[in-house]
């Protein structure tokens, strides 16, 4: 089972970038539908994509329809218009390759696509105070939810300090 991110029609390329070093970090494979609000290239991304780039596994799609007709599996669609909580949902029961669908950040998903899957729809809890969350935020909080469900032996218990050595808090002493 594969854990997958699919970004309708993004706009604001730092969130994008973060997207993107999220999908490394959690293994998802990250699936991008144009147009987008600016170009998928260094000098756009620079910032929030840095080195990462090389690690991620995407793929591009010309529409929502493309997209839906080339990908089958288990779609979890991500939307303020959602009636229920992304906590009730039981990864492990997905049969098939785990889909998390988010929109673009001004206008999210089309609604007729929203509600001919109202079933399989939810909403990340807020206070009354604010209309949505972060695009990257949302996508970091359903993938940290879906993969402390589904196993994924790429994923490691703990994040060892590549650059001090897996141990080094342990062995610190203050001087």
């Amino acid at each position: 089972m594969k854990l997958n991110v699919v970004l309708f029609e993004p706009e604001i390329p730092q969130n994008t970038g973060n997207i993107m070093r999220s999908c490394v970090g959690f293994h998802a494979k990250l699936h991008l539908i144009k147009p987008y609000g600016f170009a998928l290239d260094e000098k756009h991304l620079r910032r929030a994509r840095l080195d990462y780039f090389k690690y991620l596994e995407y793929e591009e799609y010309d529409s929502l329809d493309d997209f839906l007709s080339k990908n089958k599996g288990d779609f979890y669609i991500l939307t303020r218009y959602g009636h229920q909580s992304p906590a009730k949902i039981d990864f492990n029961s997905a049969k098939n390759d785990v889909y998390l669908i988010f929109g673009k950040e001004s206008t999210g998903l089309p609604y007729s696509f929203i509600k001919s899957h109202l079933d399989s729809s939810y909403r990340i809890p807020t206070t009354d105070k604010v209309r949505s969350l972060n695009l990257s935020n949302c996508v970091a909080i359903m993938l940290f939810l879906a993969s402390s469900q589904i196993p994924d032996k790429e994923l490691i218990g703990h994040e060892p300090d590549s650059l001090k050595g897996e141990f080094f808090i342990d062995q610190y002493k203050e001087i």
